[in-house]
Order: structure tokens, then sequence, then C-alpha cells
């Protein structure tokens, strides 16, 4: 996929991952309109627009058919927009669920709904859907994160079957462990005293673009991560066993309260 002179709709591009795509992409060649909901907070960038939309919103329908209206020029949509709650599953509220489930999936679901028929009518375009290791292994203390990124791997894995005939584009990208600030401190220290990398967002960025530019259908970030998405699928008593034993450290954080 080329990026030059391509119009992009970026949800999630005010924070982490997506803030750190905005330069590298306008760099590529490309415009960038960043959706908010609240633009009017975001700095001013040449090359890059922001709008607004509320991926939570029950409207979402009714925004996108706007955003369109207004923007007819876009021809590709990233989503890297996600909430998480570092949880034990009781001590979840179901508000806490509803809005895991309402950003981390269903508003990928109308995203991938409004846009995949508007690029096959225009004979190209391209959704890109960012995940999370997570997305193939379940962790404790992250179930419903889990449930909705195994589902955003499946819905984009279906919807890119769905389209295989066609010129619309579906890639996905499963990012391990992002220093981001929706991260608690009780997670970072999980991961430090697990030992587990954690990437800065400039190079998660990085490798989205790459994924983009060599037309990746998939791509998972990190090793040994890579490793035991595999392991997982095929035989996840190894997996299971390994967390068995990492289940201490994990309450220890868990239970902290400072996520709480």
């Amino acid at each position: 996929m080329k990026l030059h002179d391509r119009v992009f709709l970026l949800l999630g591009g005010t924070g982490g991952i997506g803030k750190a795509l905005v330069e590298p992409l306008i760099l590529a060649g490309a415009k960038v309109i960043v959706a908010s909901r609240h633009p009017e907070t975001l700095a001013h960038i040449s090359g890059a627009s922001a709008v607004h939309l509320d991926l939570a919103g029950p409207d979402l329908e009714g925004q996108l058919e706007r955003l369109t209206e207004a923007y007819p020029e876009i021809d590709g949509v990233i989503h890297c927009a996600g909430q998480n709650r570092f949880a034990s599953l009781d001590k979840l509220s179901v508000s806490a669920i509803d809005a895991q489930i309402t950003v981390n999936l269903r508003s990928a679901m109308l995203v991938g709904r409004h846009f995949a028929p508007r690029f096959q009518r225009a004979g190209y375009g391209a959704l890109v859907f960012v995940g999370s290791t997570f997305g193939s292994i379940g962790f404790p203390g992250y179930t419903a994160y889990c449930a909705t990124k195994f589902g955003l791997r499946g819905f984009s894995e279906a919807l890119r079957r769905e389209l295989a005939d066609t010129p619309v584009q579906i890639i996905y990208v499963a990012p391990r462990a992002t220093a981001t600030a929706m991260n608690p401190e009780a997670v970072n220290e999980l991961n430090r005293a697990l030992g587990n990398s954690m990437d800065p967002p400039e190079r998660v960025a990085g490798e989205i673009l790459k994924a983009m530019e060599n037309n990746d259908r998939r791509r998972f970030l990190g090793w040994p991560e890579k490793l035991f998405v595999i392991i997982n699928g095929i035989l996840p008593r190894i997996v299971d066993k390994a967390m068995l034993k990492q289940l201490p450290v994990i309450r220890r954080f868990l239970n902290s309260g400072v996520s709480s």
C-alpha cells in the first residue's frame, strides 16, 4: 500500500499508539483526519485535521455518515482506539465491561460496516485494525479486554476473507505490551516483575506503517510473544502451565488496589 496522497481517518489518534502515528503518516505524504470526542483540544499539526467522533456513542452510525459526507476523500481507516481495565472479573463493573465492548469491538465492527462498501465502490481502500497479543492469548486480569480483542481479531479475519475478491485491504496488527498512559502503574510494575518487554508507542507505530506498506494481512509484534501466540494456538496447556506459575505474582498486583 502506498501511503503518499492517501487520506486516513485515524481513530484513537489522541494518545499512545495513535498519537505516535500522526507525524509518520504525514511525513509519508498522507493526509490524516484525527477523530476525537474533543477535537478542540488537539494541537494544530500541518497535514492533519481534527474532527468530532464519539466511538462510544449510540449514534455512531449517524456520526460516520456525517463524517464521510464532510470528507468523501477518505480512503483508509486506522482503528487503534481502545480501553482496558486491569482487574479480576468480579471487580469489573458492568459499565467497565460495556465500555470495553463498545469501544474495542462494537465501534470497529460499525466502522468496517460503514467503510467497506464505500471502498468497494471506489475500487480501493484499506481498513487497519490494531489489536493485541491479548487477542490471541487470554491473560489473567484482562478477561473483558481479551474478549474484545479476541473478537476484533476474529472480526478482521472474517471480514478480510469476506472481501478477499475485492480491492479492499484488511490489515490486523497485534502489538505486545506498550508503554502508554492507558496502563496504570500496577501494570507497569507487573510487567517489570514478570520480565515482560514494553515497546514505546513510536516503535509500534513504525511496525503498523510497515504492515501497511508491505500489504501484510496480519502482523504480530514482539519476541517471544509471537512464539507464545503460536504455542497457545497449538498447545495451550503449555501456556496454561506457564501462567499458573506466574499467577501468584499477577494476583499480587491485581489485588494491590492500585488499579481498582
